[in-house]
């Protein structure tokens, strides 16, 4: 059988691949510590669980809408507009099966093949690769562990063309840990306003993980102007610790959602429907529990850094969001793939190849694991250092 071309020039998830990797090296018998997973080890907490147990019993397991529980809708609208300046009713609300599905869907409803794709790099590495499911082209806008992976908006401006579609943000970043702050985002404001045809995709999934003293901004909060052409993509995976219950969300514009909703009824159809009681749950509830979670990776990514930091010839800017580093190891001369297949080979350190991400010097490792896992991982990796 002959695949389409676009399944023939799909890459899969290569933080997936090595992760599962690590796992069956580990059934194996091997001794692995693994580093390359962007997934809190907490569980999720019991009284989430207990909203979506209820809902089992109460015999919420049929069809729902495909745009998403109306009451869950609500209260993403609802939270949107308190906690992000994001004014926007429940119409203008799709939840997707993840925040991959609300970006795939965003994708989808609003590119046409010859459309371009602004992304700056280091970035998530989904982002190319639905943008060109989609037959977007995708402009990079690269930056370095040097210029702590700031943007360069003179750069940026430069890549617009008239074929300029969308620009991704992803603040607090995966996999560099960058915070936008404030004044960048109104500068990136006043460069939207310039180009008009350029819709812009806040991805703000690790708003609640930060470094002290930093603050998450939302560019829809400093920028209402642009209302008609931002949308925002998140979830409960990372502040929540709700990986597998596979809950995201897109709001903006309502006839793009609109769109997004028919492409959906189309596909997957409905989130599973006891899952969204749980999601609805997390909303209406304090953030204790998140903040919680949240300082232990606050603590964790501070141990990281300072272990990373005292690496001979290991470049590496402290993160101020998400829970991963992502160290520049250029020095050693490997190239990123080559560098982590030795690591994993020679120590039993899984990690991320930076090639992954769109840059190449560098390697992803995360610390959403204890303590006690990242002082092994950073162990391993002086002893493989100390080989090269």
């Amino acid at each position: 059988m002959k695949l389409s071309a676009r399944a023939a020039s799909l890459q899969p998830s290569l933080t997936l691949a090595i992760a599962a990797r690590a796992k069956q090296l580990q059934a194996e018998g091997q001794n692995i510590c693994s580093l390359s997973a962007g997934e809190p080890n907490f569980d999720t907490p019991a009284f989430i669980r207990q909203a979506a147990a209820e809902a089992l019993e109460q015999g919420v397991t049929r069809y729902g809408p495909a745009a998403g529980d109306p009451e869950l809708r609500q209260a993403i609208a609802e939270k949107l507009s308190r906690c992000n300046g994001m004014a926007v009713g429940s119409d203008q609300v799709l939840v997707t099966n993840g925040g991959k599905q609300a970006l795939y869907n965003l994708f989808q409803v609003l590119l046409d093949p010859g459309d371009e794709v602004l992304l700056p790099a280091p970035y998530w590495l989904t982002y190319p690769e639905l943008a060109r499911l989609a037959g977007a082209e995708v402009c990079l806008l690269t930056s370095n562990a040097s210029d702590g992976f700031r943007l360069d908006l003179e750069a940026l401006e430069a890549l617009i063309t008239p074929k300029s579609r969308l620009l991704v943000l992803n603040t607090p970043s995966n996999p560099t840990g960058l915070v936008l702050q404030r004044e960048e985002l109104e500068a990136v404001a006043a460069l939207l306003r310039r180009h008009p045809q350029v819709a812009v995709v806040c991805d703000e999934i690790y708003e609640h993980l930060l470094a002290d003293g930093q603050t998450h901004h939302s560019l829809a909060a400093l920028a209402p102007d642009l209302a008609d052409r931002l949308f925002v993509v998140n979830g409960f995976a990372k502040g929540w610790a709700m990986t597998g219950w596979r809950l995201g969300y897109l709001a903006g514009p309502a006839e793009v959602v609109k769109a997004a909703i028919a492409l959906q009824s189309q596909s997957t159809s409905n989130v599973c429907s006891f899952a969204q009681r749980g999601a609805l749950a997390a909303l209406h509830a304090p953030l204790d529990c998140v903040q919680e979670m949240a300082r232990s990776f606050s603590q964790r990514r501070s141990h990281l850094t300072a272990g990373l930091q005292q690496l001979s010839d290991v470049v590496v800017v402290p993160p101020n969001g998400a829970f991963y580093a992502f160290p520049d190891i250029s020095a050693f001369g490997l190239d990123s793939m080559t560098f982590c297949q030795q690591l994993l080979d020679q120590q039993g350190l899984a990690v991320v190849p930076g090639v992954a991400f769109g840059d190449d010097r560098c390697i992803r490792l995360s610390c959403a694991v204890t303590t006690a896992t990242i002082d092994d991982g950073l162990n391993r990796l002086k002893s493989f250092l100390q080989t090269l």
